[in-house]
C-alpha cells in the first residue's frame, strides 16, 4: 500500500461496481470496477484486477497496477506498476514507472508547496530560500 500507515484501510472487492464520485481521506484499495470521479486526502492503491474509467483521480499518492482511463493527480507521488495499462494525463511530485507498463498521456512534474510562507518573509529572504532548494536539487 502507499506510504500514508495511518488512518484505515478500505478495500472494493473484485465484485464491486461503484460509479460517481467518491471522496475519502484515509486510504483506499480498489480491485473491482470504478467509474467516476476519485478526490481524497488519503492514498490510493488501484490493485491488477482493477479497472478504473475516470474523469480525473486525485490523492496523495497513486498506485497503479491495474488498467486506468483517464486523469491522475496526486499530490505526493504516482507509481505505475508492472502490468498496468495507464490512459490518460499524469500530474504529481514524484513518479515511477516500471518496465512492462503501457502508457498513453502526458506527464506534468509540479513542486511540492515550500515550507515557507511567501507573505511572511522579505522578498530577499524568499529569494534565498529558493536560491538554496535550487543547489540542494543538483
Amino acid at each position: 500500500m502507499a506510504s500514508n500507515s495511518n488512518g484505515n484501510l478500505t478495500v472494493f472487492g473484485q465484485e464491486t461496481e461503484f460509479d460517481g464520485v467518491l471522496e475519502f481521506t484515509d486510504n483506499l484499495v480498489i480491485t473491482g470496477k470504478f467509474h467516476g470521479t476519485i478526490k481524497a486526502t488519503g492514498d490510493l492503491e488501484i490493485d491488477k484486477s482493477a479497472v478504473c474509467d475516470v474523469d480525473t483521480i486525485s490523492a496523495n499518492s497513486v498506485i497503479i497496477s491495474g488498467q486506468v482511463k483517464g486523469n491522475v493527480e496526486a499530490k505526493n507521488h504516482i507509481e505505475l506498476c508492472s502490468g498496468s495499462n495507464v490512459k490518460g494525463d499524469l500530474s504529481a511530485a514524484k513518479l515511477r514507472i516500471a518496465d512492462n507498463v503501457e502508457f498513453e498521456g502526458q506527464v506534468s512534474m509540479i513542486e511540492q508547496a515550500p515550507d515557507l510562507d511567501i507573505f511572511s518573509v522579505a522578498s530577499e529572504e524568499f529569494k534565498k530560500s529558493l536560491y538554496l532548494r535550487s543547489n540542494e536539487a543538483h
